[in-house]
Formats: C-alpha cells, structure tokens, sequence
C-alpha cells in the first residue's frame, strides 16, 4: 500500500476490537502515527504490537475529562474516526431510562465531545470521520434509541462539515451494516435474526472490519479531498431497497 498518509496523526476511537482495529492498522499501514484509544490494555498492546511502531495504545473512556484534554492539546491533528458507541436492542415500550440515557451519552454525547475537541487540534486542517451506521438512515425493530442516535451522528456530520469547511477541516459519516464483530457477534446466534439481516441485504453477505476501514481509508485520504458532510453507506444496498 502506498504510505498517502505520511506524516499525518491520527486519533481512532473505540479501537480495541473489531472496526476501530481494523481501521487503526489500516491507517498505520498507510502511513499515518496513530493513538489507538480504548477501555482495556490487552487489546491495545496486541493492536500495537501489530502496528509496527505506528500505534500509540492510549486506555481512556471517551467520555472522561481527562481524555478530551489529551485530544485538545495534540495541536496538530490530522484525522479522527470517532467511533466509540454502542447498542442494547429492545423494544421502544421496553426500553428503560438508564438505557436511553446511556445510549444518548455514549453515542451522541461523546461523539459532539471527542469530535469538539478534535477540532480544536485541527490547526491545519484534518479530516473527522463520524461513525454512523445503515440506521442513520433508516428504521428497524428494536433499535428505536440507536436510530436516533445515529440519525443524529448524520445531521451532527452535517453542520460540522458547513462550519469547519473554511479552517479547512472535512467532516463526513460512515455508515456500515451489520458487521460480525465482538459486539454483534451474539445477535447473529439468533437464526431469525441472522435471516432478516441477510434477507435485507441485496449483496447477501455482511462486511468484515476490514471493509469498512478500508472505506474509511478512502475518506481520510487525498482521493476524497472534496468529499464532505456526506454519509458513505457501505451496507451491501440494504438502504436501496
């Protein structure tokens, strides 16, 4: 691969397993010095061992005072994937104050904060890519509380990219569908589950990390330089239909 990324610092949330990974040795590979941000060591001293030197294993929860500080004062960051987030799939009526509150922090919260802050690092530009998803754009049973999240990660993307555009900074969304990862690894033990999402996705198969990060690669990189508050829907043509 060719290193288009030399020179540049990144920053990849949520990079400990499966997208977030992926896209952290994606960008090393191309390049980039990336710190590689996540809730638990072993993962990141794995991730970085594989790095090669490129990856600087940073163990902090997004949404701590402390790692906005981090990020504020790097001066001169080039990229951040910003893809901290979760779910916990119920029905709208089951849904709990503690999951809705939890769910709005992490996914919309935390994402206009590490986002914020990343910004104000950007001294000569860079590029912030939001984590998004399918449902961004769409509905689906029991993930009421993650549609809104996510349908508000897109218009979050939106503004950013409108106000940042004149210091130079690009802002734009990826939105995957499912991807067998650590954290969707269990829905897909349901075989209705596994049906309805195959059936949903004309390409009939899923994404591996890999997938996205390469897309996510695409982004970040020169070829995309006029490429901003827009949403890359790497979904197999789920949203088509």
């Amino acid at each position: 691969m060719l290193p288009m990324l030399d020179g540049k610092t990144a920053v990849v949330t949520g990079a400990g397993r499966g997208i977030g990974r992926a896209t952290a040795l994606a960008l090393a590979q191309a390049g980039a010095q990336v710190v590689a941000v996540a809730r638990t060591r072993a993962d990141l001293d794995d991730l970085a061992r594989e790095g090669e030197g490129r990856i600087e294993p940073c163990v902090a929860d997004v949404r701590d005072e402390d790692f906005l500080a981090r990020i504020e004062a790097m001066g001169e960051l080039d990229i951040l994937v910003n893809n901290a987030g979760g779910n916990r799939p119920k029905m709208m009526v089951d849904v709990d104050d503690e999951t809705l509150d939890w769910m709005i922090d992490l996914n919309i919260r935390s994402v206009y904060r590490v986002a914020r802050a990343a910004a104000r690092a950007m001294g000569r530009g860079g590029v912030i890519v939001n984590m998004s998803s399918q449902m961004g754009h769409v509905g689906s049973p029991k993930r009421t509380v993650y549609c809104m999240t996510k349908h508000a990660v897109e218009g979050l993307t939106k503004a950013m990219a409108v106000e940042l555009a004149p210091r130079g900074i690009r802002v734009v969304a990826i939105a995957p569908t499912f991807v067998v990862t650590p954290m969707t690894q269990g829905m897909f033990e349901d075989p209705a589950f596994r049906q309805f999402v195959y059936d949903m996705v004309p390409l009939n198969e899923l994404p591996a990390p890999e997938d996205i990060a390469q897309s996510i690669l695409f982004l970040v990189s020169p070829g995309a330089r006029f490429v901003t508050g827009d949403s890359l829907r790497v979904d197999g043509g789920w949203t088509a239909r």
